[in-house]
């Protein structure tokens, strides 16, 4: 199992999955501190960076975003004032993330579907993980590749429940980043941080979760068997399931 250390996932025998560069790129410089906040608020809704671990250096981030370390203070001055992370000092500080508060309630509910249209989310999403679920079974992984996909379905089967949903969008993440594509792992990202903003409004069902992940291992056989259109169609299937879910509770 991997162990993650200082809010960087690092795989089996010391290799730095590096999952932050998904999200994390050099900023354009008319908008810098808007387009560096979006970013890091990605990273926490994706939960890259679980709850209580540490963010990278503050150096690191600026490089990765491409911003002044002065511009990536504001950032993280207000993610601090929104409750999302806390700064701590002395030898094993930095800037660490903090638990979410409770997503329920009927007002907070609505706030967070008013904005959103939840049938263009859930086609976007559907699109590209079946897309990638296929470019990964057709071209195939090389053996890294193949390893990294059995470790992320292997974490979500040791996950506890309050952590299901954060290693459940790793092996999705996962798998987009293994397709090839670099442009349809950003999307899908953006997409998937939607996705879990939604789900953070619905209860997690035992029923559902055992169902997915019966989905997850034939969908993780299936490409490594190669299987395109078995692949595209287990992912279908398991988008589908999550659809359903959602358009249930929030529509």
């Amino acid at each position: 199992m991997p162990e993650e250390t200082g809010g960087i996932p690092r795989d089996a025998g010391g290799a730095v999955s590096d999952r932050l560069a998904t999200v994390l790129r050099p900023v354009r410089a008319g908008n810098g501190f808007e387009e560096a906040l979006e970013q890091v608020l990605q990273v926490l809704r994706l939960g890259l960076v679980p709850e209580g671990e540490r963010l990278p250096a503050e150096r690191e981030l600026a490089e990765r975003l491409g911003i002044s370390r002065v511009t990536l203070r504001e950032v993280l001055k207000v993610l601090q004032d929104q409750g999302l992370v806390q700064a701590r000092r002395g030898r094993y500080g930095g800037t660490f993330v903090l638990p979410r508060a409770d997503a329920g309630g009927e007002d907070e509910l609505r706030r967070r579907v008013a904005g959103v249209d939840v049938e263009d989310v859930l086609r976007f999403r559907e699109v590209l993980e079946v897309g990638a679920a296929g470019l990964c079974a057709a071209h195939g992984l090389p053996d890294e590749g193949a390893r990294r996909l059995r470790r992320a379905l292997a974490r979500t089967h040791d996950a506890p429940l309050a952590d299901y949903r954060r290693r459940d969008t790793l092996l999705h993440l996962t798998l987009a980043e293994l397709c090839g594509s670099p442009t349809l792992t950003a999307q899908y990202a953006a997409v998937r941080a939607t996705v879990n903003d939604l789900l953070d409004c619905i209860p997690l069902l035992v029923r559902n979760l055992e169902h997915s992940q019966r989905q997850h291992t034939a969908l993780v056989e299936a490409v490594l068997d190669g299987d395109a259109d078995g692949a595209r169609e287990i992912t279908r299937e398991h988008c589908a399931g999550t659809a359903a879910l959602l358009r249930g509770f929030l529509t």
